[in-house]
């Protein structure tokens, strides 16, 4: 598998991690809890973590606005593969985990981004784990909506079969994440959506494994035109396009 280049995670109540572009887990154990306004001053935090926070930083404003709980972790540890963001979920609250020591990917990820899209796309990346949280926040973690009824495949082993419903449902979460992340640029950065738009689409297209966990392309095409993504906070523009790609992806 190769490391993810930004992710959406779930983070089950156990504490282990579902990542972008596969199933790893991660322990608890060492991690920094940080509010946003000491992260962006503390003396220990790297110049790389505290630019992916100063990025995340409307999206937390939000959060606050909307009395989302959310918190922020750092983890100290080196984290070499992780995904350099992530949504965990624990004891009821949100937590946006940054794991960026000894990750190539957390530096790569601002090179590899035109500088003048970066701050939007890193607002994007957090929108994204925004919108994990309201997922779990609402408890519809992994649900569909009403009057969809997921299929089961057919000739699987039981084992099979459960791992194929797993992936099939996080991809599911990973194209609705998407949209909020894209329903965000459309309202706050229209005048940068086209670009953002093939930035996520060409993100997305590296490395695809058709069908896969981060396979989000399908909702990511129903985004072309911003306004599809229109009225409304950017989780109920998010659920309002979702279930298209939900009915052309075999739910």
């Amino acid at each position: 598998m190769s490391p993810s280049r930004f992710d959406g995670h779930g983070l089950l109540a156990s504490g282990a991690m579902i990542g972008w572009c596969g199933v790893r887990s991660w322990l608890f154990a060492g991690l920094v809890w940080l509010g946003l306004s000491s992260t962006a001053t503390a003396a220990d935090l790297t110049d790389i973590e505290v630019r992916w926070l100063n990025g995340a930083a409307p999206l937390v404003a939000l959060a606050k606005e909307h009395k989302i709980p959310l918190d922020i972790v750092v983890q100290p540890q080196d984290a070499p593969g992780a995904a350099p963001l992530a949504l965990g979920f624990v004891g009821g609250r949100c937590k946006l985990v940054l794991s960026m020591r000894g990750n190539p990917e957390a530096h790569a990820t601002l090179v590899r981004t035109e500088p003048e899209l970066l701050n939007a796309a890193l607002e994007l990346m957090t929108a994204h784990e925004l919108g994990h949280c309201r997922r779990y926040l609402d408890g519809t973690w992994l649900a569909l909506p009403a009057g969809l009824v997921a299929r089961e495949p057919a000739a699987l082993s039981t084992e099979d079969r459960q791992a194929y419903v797993q992936m099939r449902s996080t991809r599911r979460e990973e194209g609705y994440a998407d949209l909020v992340g894209l329903a965000w640029v459309q309202q706050r950065h229209a005048a940068l959506y086209q670009r953002l738009h093939r930035w996520l689409l060409d993100e997305r297209s590296k490395d695809l494994i058709p069908g896969s966990h981060h396979d989000t392309l399908a909702w990511i095409e129903l985004a072309r035109d911003g306004r599809t993504l229109g009225g409304g906070s950017i989780f109920d523009s998010a659920a309002a396009l979702w279930p298209q790609g939900l009915t052309r992806n075999d739910p």
